[in-house]
């Protein structure tokens, strides 16, 4: 079975990965629901790229994090699509500095992105896809969630947390016909990268077995991947995108 007129929601798809997936899966044939918390203007370019390829796409400009805005979103999203069939929790952000110079906002305002987002989108997904006995949650973790990391400790927590919710729900809601899987990407060629000098990319691509960056399409490749029945036996699972890091 195809994914055509199946219901995407992306987090954070302004840009990046979630940009890249959301073009994926409207290729594919699905309805695509964008989302970002503050970018405003590059959620309305992402919508307007999509348009311009002949896809329609509804946007939601709503931080994730905070559970009453992300249960208003989900209502909204309801009373139009009537559910939602795939979710993809991608929103994230991360400060890249010694623990020691982190202040508890910046603690916290990771936690809230990273994994409180997830949490809340899944709870909200739930009940539709648990009554219809379907649905598929992919959520975009990160090597650092496995292996930590320097200057990324709170990051990496967050992220370790992703992993270990994707474990415990796919365990879950398996008997619901749901299934759950993570992403753990590694340095991946987007926006968030651009602030690497010229040496500190070779550093980081002479650390990497394939020497170069991944992109956000292959990543959006694994996620078609993962929401297609060409999967349907594959949840619990944390598959790592790295280029096999050394």
């Amino acid at each position: 079975m195809g994914l055509k007129g199946k219901n995407v929601l992306i987090t954070g798809s302004s840009r990046g990965i979630g940009k890249a997936i959301a073009l994926a899966f409207a290729k594919e044939g699905c309805n695509i629901i964008l989302n970002a918390s503050t970018s405003s203007d590059e959620l309305l370019k992402t919508q307007e790229e999509l348009k311009e390829m002949g896809f329609y796409s509804y946007a939601c400009l709503t931080d994730v994090s905070d559970y009453k805005r992300c249960a208003e979103m989900f209502n909204t999203i309801y009373s139009i699509y009537g559910n939602v069939d795939i979710l993809i929790n991608n929103a994230g952000i991360n400060f890249h500095k010694h623990f020691r110079d982190m202040q508890e906002d910046e603690w916290n305002k990771m936690i809230d992105v990273n994994f409180k987002s997830v949490l809340n989108c899944t709870h909200l997904a739930l009940p539709k896809m648990i009554s219809s006995k379907s649905g598929n949650i992919i959520n975009i973790s990160s090597v650092w969630g496995e292996r930590g990391a320097s200057c990324e400790a709170v990051f990496a927590a967050t992220k370790g947390a992703v992993n270990s919710f994707t474990k415990s729900m796919a365990k879950e809601l398996g008997p619901s016909g749901i299934r759950v899987n993570a992403i753990s990407c590694g340095v991946i060629d987007t926006e968030k990268n651009l602030s690497f000098t010229d040496d500190e990319r070779e550093i980081l691509s002479d650390e990497i077995s394939l020497m170069r960056f991944g992109t956000p399409d292959e990543i959006a490749k694994i996620a078609l991947f993962l929401a297609k029945e060409d999967s349907s036996f594959i949840t619990g699972q944390i598959i790592t995108a790295d280029g096999c890091m050394l």
